[in-house]
């Protein structure tokens, strides 16, 4: 079963992400340690494309690895 787009807003907060202004129901994350930035798509309540999901997770590692 796929997460909630919420659900993945909520892993990016948790790894230290911010939150940068998009369009419409797109928002931008950056981390200082992680290169360009994230969009995430669709509002909370709507089910994360694979993708995305894929996406977060490598980042949340690739972020993780830089802090130590």
């Amino acid at each position: 079963m796929p997460k909630k787009v919420r659900e993945l807003k909520k892993m990016l907060i948790q790894a230290g992400f911010k939150q940068v202004p998009g369009k419409g129901s797109h928002t931008n994350w950056v981390h200082p340690y992680y290169q360009g930035k994230i969009t995430v798509s669709g509002n909370d309540s709507a089910d994360a494309k694979i993708y995305q999901e894929k996406l977060i997770k490598q980042a949340i590692l690739e972020v993780k690895k830089e802090e130590k």
